[in-house]
Formats: structure tokens, C-alpha cells, sequence
């Protein structure tokens, strides 16, 4: 059975000369064929000569350097052009003619540099070649000269519509690369904001407690107890972020869920953030999309309440709902600004625009009476 596949990939492995040059065959032997025969080009009306050595001459100009038609399609125009003038001027009229508007068409499509000089060129040519047939006594008259011209005009149209549409796909699909690698840019700079900023931000606000309990040993043994173990989980997240941005490492692409939400709360109430933790529903089977995303809003929520609020009362409140994962984490206010980090809002508008991508919503603003409060509301039909 034919493996017409494995016959189409070896075909486009040969070159383009090899895979254009069946077609110049073709043509070539057109004038060999009966029924050909008197289906040639003719202008210029003259009388039709009987072929002879020289019209081998004329259809092997006319027709073999279509073979490099798309490679070298100045040179292939020049030759098919004076392959033709020969046809033409001796009255051969084969069929070997229809090359000239293969050749227009591929020059067209193809020619990449002096486009205007080879049209130009080509006019010329072309009106030479009228005034020659005219002076061997041509009855076509101008008006035929003319409509033969706006026909080949039109061939060549065609080349340039075919070059204008390849270069618009090109572009869309440059366009189309370029924006898939600038989202995952985004979303290396996202996951890598979430990964690192989470795990650094509780290391300084722990590092900065520890300074005040030199003269207690046993909390101090604690608190730097918490610091390592808080590197050596951010060193661990960023190995595993960066075995998944390796392509040749082959590692799954490990991401959280709500289920590890209770171990990031612990992780801040290690760092000093007094954090009460309430989940309602049935926490989904299998992981999804929307459960990645309730992960970073608390992760980032509690990020920034350990930046901006330390010390203050913190509530994290998740909820599986039958249509939406939903989300609050909010501070009181009491608590004060530590020296960490600066902040860039990429965190946030990270979130934003990842809820927003499933579907959902996200807010987050002072409370009345201080304080400060994150929701956000993420269709739980994003979890598949």
C-alpha cells in the first residue's frame, strides 16, 4: 500500500530545483505531443514555420529554466523571454509558449530584489519584440499587441498577489510567536514572582524577628529553625520551576493546589503573622486551573500581609462551591510595615489577569475602618 505521507515528506525534502523541474519536463515535451501541437501561444499573426533544430532551441530556452523558476527567478524570466522572442519571430507558435506566464507569475511571486527593473526591463523586451514582428510584415495591430501585454501584466499580478499573501502569513505568523512568547514570559515572570517573593518576604520578616531575641535562646533556635526550612522550600519550588521551563529535562509540570493552602498558612504563622484559616465545601478530586489560582491569591494575599500588616489578625476564608472556588483573605490592620522587598504590583495584577483568563473576578481594597481585603470569585468549571 502506498504510504502517500512518507511520499509527501520525501518530496519536500528534495530541492526546489528537483521539485520543479517535472514541470519544465512537461512543457518541454508539449510540442512532442499530437494533440499539442496546435495549441501553441501565437502573436503577431505570422505564418506558421514547420519545426526544426532551432525550435529545439526555442522550447528547451522556453521551458528547462523553469527548473529555477523560484530560485533564480530573474535569471529563468530572461531565458523564457528570449525563448519566446525566437518562438515568435520564426513562427514555430508551440506549445512550449504557456512558460512565459509561468515564468511571470514565478518572477512575480519571487523576485525579490529591482522588481521594477525586471518590469521595466521586461516592457521593453516586450515592445521590441512587437516592432520586430511588425517589420516581418506582423497584421496583429496594437490593439492585439496591447491585449497580449495587459494579459501578461496580469500573470505577474498574480506573482505579486501570491508574494503579498505569503509575506501577510509570514507576519501573522511571526505575530503569532511573538505573542505566545511574550504570555510565557508572563507567566515565567508570574510564577517565578509567586514562587520566590512568598518564601523571601516570610525569610526577612522571620531574619528581622530573630534580631530581638538574642537573649532568648530557645525562641531564637526557633526562629531560625523556621528561616532555613523557609530557603530550603523556596530553593526546592525554584528547582522544580526551573526542571519544568528546561525542555530537555523532562520533569511534570508540578503546580499547587487548595490542598497545600493549610502548609502556607503554617509557614506564615512561623513568620509571625497570627493567621486563622477556615475552608468550606468539599475540596475537588483533581487538580485544575481554578485551584492553582485560589492557591496564589492566598499565597500572594498572605505575601503582602506579611509585608504590609505584620503582626496583624489575618483571616484566610476558602470555599468550594458547586459553580466557584471562592477566596477572601483579609488583615485588620493593627499589624506594621517591615522592611522587605519592595513591591513592583505585579503580584496583583498577575492575579487579575489570571482570574480573569478563567472567567472569574478578583478585588482587592482597604476595608472600612482599616485593614485590608483580597476576594476573588474563580468558576470552578476551570478546574478540568
Amino acid at each position: 500500500m502506498i504510504d502517500v505521507p512518507r511520499l509527501r515528506d520525501l518530496w519536500h525534502r528534495q530541492s526546489v530545483v528537483a521539485r520543479d523541474l517535472p514541470l519544465a519536463l512537461v512543457l518541454a515535451a508539449g510540442p512532442l505531443i499530437p494533440s499539442w501541437q496546435d495549441q501553441g501561444t501565437q502573436i503577431g499573426n505570422l505564418p506558421d514555420r514547420p519545426l526544426d533544430a532551432l525550435a529545439v532551441v526555442a522550447v528547451a530556452l522556453q521551458c528547462l529554466p523553469l527548473a529555477v523558476r523560484r530560485r533564480w527567478p530573474a535569471v529563468c524570466l530572461a531565458l523564457v523571454c528570449a525563448g519566446f522572442a525566437l518562438d515568435q519571430l520564426r513562427g514555430y507558435h508551440t506549445a512550449a509558449g504557456t512558460a512565459l506566464a509561468v515564468a511571470l507569475v514565478s518572477a512575480g511571486a519571487h523576485l525579490n530584489g529591482r522588481r521594477n527593473a525586471a518590469a521595466v526591463v521586461a516592457t521593453g523586451a516586450y515592445v521590441a519584440l512587437a516592432v520586430a514582428l511588425h517589420q516581418q510584415g506582423s497584421t496583429e495591430g496594437v490593439s492585439g499587441f496591447v491585449t497580449f501585454y495587459v494579459l501578461l501584466v496580469l500573470a505577474w499580478g498574480v506573482g505579486a498577489w501570491l508574494r503579498r499573501s505569503r509575506a501577510a502569513e509570514a507576519e501573522h505568523r511571526r505575530r503569532v510567536a511573538d505573542d505566545a512568547r511574550a504570555a510565557e514570559r508572563a507567566h515565567i515572570a508570574r510564577e517565578l514572582h509567586d514562587v520566590v517573593t512568598h518564601h523571601v518576604t516570610a525569610m526577612v520578616v522571620q531574619t528581622e524577628a530573630a534580631r530581638y531575641l538574642t537573649t532568648q535562646p530557645d525562641r531564637l533556635d526557633r526562629s531560625l529553625t523556621a528561616v532555613a526550612g523557609t530557603g530550603r522550600q523556596a530553593i526546592s519550588d525554584l528547582r522544580r520551576l526551573l526542571d519544568v521551563l528546561d525542555p530537555d529535562h523532562g520533569a511534570d509540570a508540578r503546580t499547587p493546589t487548595v490542598r497545600e493552602i493549610r502548609a502556607l498558612v503554617e509557614q506564615t504563622r512561623r513568620a509571625g503573622q497570627p493567621v486563622e484559616y477556615v475552608e468550606e465545601g468539599a475540596t475537588p478530586p483533581t487538580q485544575g486551573s481554578a485551584q492553582v489560582a485560589a492557591y496564589r491569591v492566598v499565597q500572594e494575599a498572605l505575601t503582602n500581609a506579611l509585608k504590609h500588616a505584620h503582626g496583624s489578625r489575618t483571616t484566610v476564608h476558602v470555599h468550594h462551591g458547586d459553580d466557584a472556588i471562592t477566596v477572601e483573605v483579609g488583615t485588620d490592620g493593627s499589624g506594621t510595615r517591615v522592611a522587605s522587598p519592595g513591591g513592583s504590583e505585579r503580584g496583583l495584577a498577575g492575579l487579575r489577569e489570571r482570574v480573569d483568563i478563567l472567567g472569574g473576578e478578583l478585588t482587592a481594597r482597604p476595608r472600612t475602618g482599616g485593614g485590608f481585603v483580597v476576594r476573588a470569585r474563580i468558576p470552578a468549571g476551570s478546574a478540568s
